[in-house]
């Protein structure tokens, strides 16, 4: 593919210093080598075989084929109006001074894909209300190779109006070049990483892995690592994919994205695909996998092409309660 696509720019030294101190020069040159040698690929790697994302000339298609059936403007419309999504996990080992400790998750942001995307996410936490903390799960970037720097001037426009602490995790769109400039923008990166959060004496744990899907650089173990037994504690994930693992590894709460709930789906809101190797139930919404939670966000953002059918991008608040689970 070299050549026939931009190419996302060198990795400069102080980022390198910088990464390789944090996660360790094993995971950077693995991570930076498969970003060079599979990306653009539409054909293998990854946890699918196939990534329409990859392939340009159905793009193409897909927009004419839309403005055809005249539903591409009002497509376009539907993908700006972000929706506010609620729920709740309950939990009954919570320690009592998070009860009622609310995460504004939002999934998928691909700033980049449209100058008016950043705008409309804006206004949408704008309207969002109380929340203790924000987690993004990935995919900043609209494309999968090529430079990053509008995803990363997009995330500069949102950040400012996030007025609570931020947590991220990469996702199968973003170069882990992306990191320590995502960090300087005031966002505590998780890179197989757990954070303790602590509240009135009291702890919880919010762990991150670095993408499952395309890259398949994530390390639960070493995420998982660090959380004492029995507390209680959040895998953000990209994909729902690592669900199995997620479960037996004892996280309560897993939240993912990746899916865009379809983004294009036939009435009533029924995906074509999922481009997600896990049960259809996990690709939108809350779902359960024994003893653990999940929600699978359908996201802010959009991929492929600016539109959305039958399928609202949204950004969730999640609410934590020590009530027994439903």
């Amino acid at each position: 593919m070299t050549g026939r696509h931009p190419a996302c720019p060198p990795i400069q030294a102080d980022a390198y210093a910088r990464l390789e101190r944090r996660i360790g020069r094993c995971h950077l040159n693995q991570r930076l080598g498969i970003e060079h040698d599979f990306e653009a690929r539409i054909f293998g790697q990854g946890r699918t075989f196939f990534h329409i994302e990859n392939w340009n000339r159905l793009h193409t298609l897909l927009r004419r084929m839309l403005k055809l059936s005249l539903l591409y403007r009002p497509g376009q419309r539907a993908a700006r109006r972000i929706e506010i999504r609620r729920n709740e996990f309950r939990l009954p080992h919570l320690p009592e001074a998070f009860d009622g400790y609310t995460l504004l998750h939002i999934s998928d942001l691909h700033l980049d894909m449209a100058v008016d995307l950043p705008d409309a996410l804006i206004r949408a936490i704008g309207q969002a209300g109380h929340y203790d903390a924000c987690v993004l799960t990935g995919d900043f970037r609209a494309r999968t190779f090529g430079p990053y720097r509008g995803a990363i001037t997009g995330l500069a426009q949102v950040r400012p109006h996030l007025d609570k602490p931020v947590f991220a995790i990469l996702g199968n769109h973003d170069t882990i070049r992306m990191a320590p400039e995502i960090e300087d923008l005031g966002v505590g990166m998780l890179l197989n990483e757990a954070r303790e959060i602590s509240r009135d004496g009291a702890s919880i744990f919010l762990a991150g892995v670095d993408d499952p899907h395309y890259y398949r650089a994530d390390n639960i173990e070493k995420a998982a690592d660090p959380i004492p037994e029995g507390a209680v504690s959040i895998l953000l994930s990209h994909s729902p994919e690592l669900y199995r693992h997620a479960a037996y590894a004892d996280f309560d709460i897993m939240l993912s994205g990746h899916t865009h709930g379809g983004q294009i789906c036939l009435p009533g809101g029924i995906p074509l695909t999922l481009n997600a190797r896990c049960p259809r139930a996990f690709g939108r919404g809350y779902w359960r996998y024994h003893r653990m939670q999940g929600y699978t966000s359908a996201g802010s953002g959009v991929s492929i092409l600016d539109v959305r059918l039958n399928c609202p991008p949204e950004i969730t608040l999640h609410r934590l309660s020590r009530l027994p689970p439903q």
